[in-house]
């Protein structure tokens, strides 16, 4: 009963100077806000650098032989020279649960020509249906198909420098597994821009069984299988279980997640995290210095009452209870206002982005491309930081006040002394 009455003369003092208290919450709800809206940007950058740096190309877990990187040599299949049932491989890791899709992957190097033009590029063996759960090839097409035997599809930067175009041949050289060098003619099915220059400037896809020919390897010889999940922010939960599922059925391949291959993004999406932090420290430090100084005039004003509360026999314990629970409730009010402006601010900037490719073009970072969208992504992480930093401004600020407040003396207040 007695904390009931202490809560209620502290929102009764917080209204007494309406303008001031209305001044004061609506600086921490602005900032609660403006926190909850940059870290759901943030938020929504890494989801897309983690989604396009995954979907393009790598998918968010890799199947390689342990003796695959990093040389990455051609002669490093799965299964070594006896190879492995690959069926069972892709049938065993699509059964595990969260995984969307496997597809193996041959890999080469080469040179493709094109009448005087020829560049160097990295060949990748691909089945075309399985290919288009892992990655971006297929949906990223600007012209034609994706590839069948006898047949290629170029990466956009490829193409313009070859000067190939859908059903255009290109002769195709390649150093095949024997030690000889493998060449052909394919036709270009396709032409395909992810947005990213590392693929679009150098990789070509071939169907498998063509590529295989062409490096003199033996059908079903594959170096990966590239496997997409559901939980692509968090990709070592899946891999682990993907993990044990591989070694039941064809023991000695590496399983990695894409935080451990993509080693430059990881530290990114560890990064933003950390920022993210650090962003609502600022706001909220800054906004602290303005909430103690209200409260501190507050106090001030108020110096008379407290020293009849004194005389009347409270403590000055009790007296510095009352502030601390204005900033409480100070901190409470502006989370309920912040709330209500925040929540619907981001349903409405999620679902209607706003198109900045007017003044910026999509680019590439840490393999990943990122459109110019000024977005923000749902989290729980974001509002629940923001609500405890801004609560925890209330009563930090409260706290110099308080102690001011509780070593009030008496005597000398009400004495004018």
């Amino acid at each position: 009963m007695t904390h009931r009455i202490w809560w209620r003369i502290a929102w009764r003092n917080l209204w007494r100077n309406r303008r001031r208290t209305v001044l004061t919450a609506s600086a921490l709800c602005f900032g609660f806000v403006a926190s909850v809206l940059m870290i759901g940007y943030m938020d929504g950058v890494v989801e897309e650098l983690v989604s396009n740096g995954t979907r393009v190309a790598t998918g968010q877990v890799q199947i390689q032989a342990e003796d695959y990187q990093p040389e990455r040599s051609i002669h490093r299949t799965m299964g070594g020279r006896e190879g492995l049932d690959m069926d069972a491989l892709l049938a065993a890791v699509e059964a595990h649960d969260g995984v969307t899709g496997a597809a193996p992957r041959l890999y080469g190097g080469g040179l493709v020509s094109s009448g005087d033009e020829t560049v160097g590029a990295v060949l990748m063996g691909v089945d075309a249906a399985r290919e288009e759960a892992v990655s971006r090839f297929g949906t990223a097409l600007v012209a034609g198909r994706m590839p069948g035997p006898g047949e290629i599809v170029l990466g956009d930067a490829m193409a313009e420098r070859v000067e190939a175009e859908v059903g255009d041949e290109v002769v195709l050289v390649a150093p095949a597994a024997d030690g000889s060098t493998g060449n052909d003619l394919f036709t270009v099915s396709g032409v395909f821009s992810v947005g990213v220059g590392a693929y679009d400037d150098s990789y070509a896809l071939l169907e498998m069984g063509s590529l295989a020919e062409l490096m003199a390897m033996d059908p079903g010889r594959i170096h990966e299988v590239a496997v997409s999940v559901e939980r692509i922010r968090q990709p070592d939960i899946p891999a682990a279980g993907i993990r044990e599922a591989v070694a039941a059925v064809a023991p000695g391949l590496r399983t990695e997640a894409w935080s451990g291959f993509l080693d430059q993004l990881y530290f990114m999406v560890n990064y933003v995290a950390t920022f993210n932090f650090v962003v609502a420290v600022l706001i909220f430090g800054m906004a602290a210095f303005g909430v103690a100084n209200a409260m501190l005039i507050a106090t001030f004003e108020r110096r008379r009452e407290f020293a009849v509360a004194r005389s009347l026999g409270t403590s000055g314990g009790g007296i510095g209870r009352i502030v601390i629970y204005e900033g409480i409730l100070l901190g409470v009010v502006s989370l309920a206002a912040g709330m209500a402006l925040a929540v619907p601010l981001m349903v409405y900037i999620h679902n209607n982005p706003i198109d900045l490719g007017r003044f910026v073009d999509t680019y590439s970072f840490v393999g990943s491309a990122v459109r110019p969208l000024l977005t923000v992504e749902y989290s729980v992480w974001g509002p629940f930081v923001s609500a405890l930093a801004l609560v925890t401004t209330g009563v930090v600020s409260a706290l110099l006040p308080a102690w001011r407040a509780a070593r009030i003396p008496p005597a000398d207040v009400l004495a004018n002394r």
